[in-house]
């Protein structure tokens, strides 16, 4: 029978000498373990809500903003609005305006008159992404629809007018951005889509959150 060694018969201090590998090995497997956690974590995270990813990301991902995807969304469901936003609680949220979703063109002195309807637009899908630095906002936004042919329509372009408004904490108007939307409605085919992606900037004052601003779009009624 081999000898003993008589570790813990000895005094505290020996005991924890001879622990002391044992204690440093458990320590190591921890670390690692915490390592390696983190290492997978950051390997499975979204680069999608990365705001204006850089040069090298962007040439093996697809942006996330895109008039191809915002299309692809708006062809596949077009029964209602849906945010396709990224998720970032900073940056400004970009909403539809309530009550200006639809836009329905008329023959001329025949408002209201659903036999006259030449065309109705409808906006239907949003997206943005953000860059924010200490005194300035920039927004990526996004957005997609479709026009329907009426009674009174016909194929081919029609020009849809948009309006983007920023408010801030208190929903005041401080800026507005006006884009005229061609949509191409096919001979065959009663209803055409369209999608198109923009900038803008605007100022963030000291102390005020960029959440405090929100991003409407809404069809411009008053040059239709």
């Amino acid at each position: 029978m081999r000898p003993v060694k008589a570790v813990n018969t000895t005094v505290c201090g020996d005991v924890l000498r001879v622990c002391r590998p044992l204690m440093v090995r458990a320590a190591r497997v921890t670390i690692g373990l915490a390592v390696t956690a983190s290492i997978l974590a950051a390997c499975g995270m979204s680069q999608i809500t990365s705001p204006f990813r850089s040069k090298k990301q962007s040439q093996s991902i697809e942006p996330y903003v895109s008039e191809a995807r915002l299309l692809e969304a708006a062809k596949s469901d077009a029964s209602g609005e849906v945010s396709i936003q990224a998720a970032t609680t900073s940056c400004p949220q970009f909403k539809i305006w309530p009550r200006d979703r639809l836009l329905t063109i008329y023959d001329v002195g025949r408002a209201g008159d659903g036999l006259a309807i030449q065309y109705r637009g409808e906006i239907t899908k949003t997206a943005r992404e953000c860059q924010i630095r200490p005194n300035q906002v920039t927004v990526k936004y996004g957005f997609a629809g479709r026009v329907l042919l009426g009674p009174r329509g016909r194929p081919g372009l029609v020009k849809m007018p948009i309006k983007v408004h920023i408010t801030d904490h208190t929903r005041n108007i401080v800026s507005t951005q006006r884009i005229s939307i061609d949509v191409t409605i096919p001979a065959d085919n009663p209803v055409g889509y369209f999608s198109t992606v923009r900038e803008l900037s605007f100022a963030l004052p000291a102390g005020v959150p960029p959440g405090d601003f929100k991003l409407f779009i809404a069809f411009d009624r008053g040059t239709s």
